[in-house]
């Protein structure tokens, strides 16, 4: 009962936060900013349809649900991740994470986005100057983590945000918050999960960029830099829960179903539904599938998604290695790389 009436008090406080991050809902896509936030990142919950809101563990969890990043088997894990995203853009991630015994785990991770060069145009010559720019973005989080009991455990991140386009940039900060219930009813192997991701203030770009040259109308004075102030947008904000059930096989075969739905402020609900197979703890293969109703978001273009997985002990280094695959509608799918080390 006191266990419960932790849980509760948790999912009150996340449910109350919910006001704060819906901003009307409904289909307003490319009205928002700092998009790099909801590129994903952790292969297995990418190969199983992005379900993985109550059932991804350790320092995989950190984007799914930074709750579940408290729940891991070694003092210390490093993660690597390689993604082709659409229009040939590569997103590079990387993360470590430590338990601290008694006091949690802390984490620390970062992804960037590599977009390549940008001919520069201008009014004048909209054919191009001659000259390139390369964008820049990239959102590095820390995060904390901690089991409050062998069922629930909790998480928060605190994101720092920076783009650069040229002459004018920005930066910001958003916040992640979760919270996990493991065998959820004293049903063993259902798990729940609820998070919300991306809360913090506006962002606003600024720069030398912004300045042009303008003479006064109606004044005796020569042409002057005059600073063009742009509008400020919201972070893209999201509400998720999720569950999954794992039933008992037997020590050599493991089934995990997985499954979440997605409330957004700036596009339509999302639902995803996974699953992994796995044999002898060793191999694993994964799919799933993600989908929004046409009603609301008709060009969602995210669909089917799979992967497999090896995980190996190698003289007490756990080691690792992930593919994802997910198709996307108008673009070439996403191919995703991942290796990880356990300590």
């Amino acid at each position: 009962m006191k266990i419960t009436f932790k849980f509760l008090i948790i999912v009150a406080i996340l449910l109350i936060g919910v006001n704060s991050i819906y901003a009307g809902g409904g289909v307003r896509n490319g009205t928002g900013g700092a998009t790099e936030l909801l590129i994903p990142v952790g292969t297995r919950g990418i190969a199983m349809g992005g379900a993985d809101v109550a059932t991804s563990t350790g320092i995989e969890a950190l984007f799914w649900n930074p709750a579940g990043a408290a729940i891991m088997n070694n003092s210390a894990t490093l993660l690597f991740s390689h993604m082709n995203y659409i229009a040939d853009i590569g997103v590079e991630y990387g993360a470590v994470s430590a338990n601290f015994e008694g006091f949690g785990v802390v984490s620390l991770a970062i992804k960037s986005l590599a977009i390549g060069d940008i001919p520069v145009t201008t009014v004048d010559q909209p054919d191009g100057t001659g000259q390139t720019f390369k964008p820049q973005m990239m959102v590095a989080g820390a995060t904390y983590s901690r089991q409050l009991t062998d069922r629930i455990s909790i998480g928060i991140t605190a994101n720092y945000i920076s783009e650069t386009l040229d002459q004018v940039s920005t930066s910001g900060v958003a916040f992640n918050a979760g919270v996990m219930y493991k065998d959820l009813g004293d049903i063993n192997g259902l798990d729940f999960g609820i998070v919300m991701k991306n809360i913090g203030p506006q962002m606003q770009y600024g720069g030398p960029g912004m300045l042009v040259t303008a003479s006064p109308q109606g004044y005796d004075r020569p042409p002057n830099y005059y600073d063009i102030q742009t509008a400020a947008f919201d972070l893209p904000s999201s509400f998720e829960i999720g569950f999954g059930y794992k039933p008992v096989i037997n020590d050599m075969n493991s089934l995990q179903i997985t499954g979440s739905f997605q409330n957004n402020n700036f596009s339509g609900d999302v639902y995803n539904v996974g699953a992994e197979y796995g044999y002898n703890k060793m191999f694993f293969v994964r799919g799933g599938y993600s989908m929004s109703p046409k009603s609301q978001d008709p060009d969602y273009i995210y669909g089917l998604t799979a992967g497999a997985g090896i995980s190996y002990d190698l003289g007490g280094i756990d080691i690792k290695v992930d593919y994802a695959y997910r198709a996307v509608k108008y673009f070439s799918g996403n191919h995703i790389f991942s290796v990880s080390l356990g300590f």
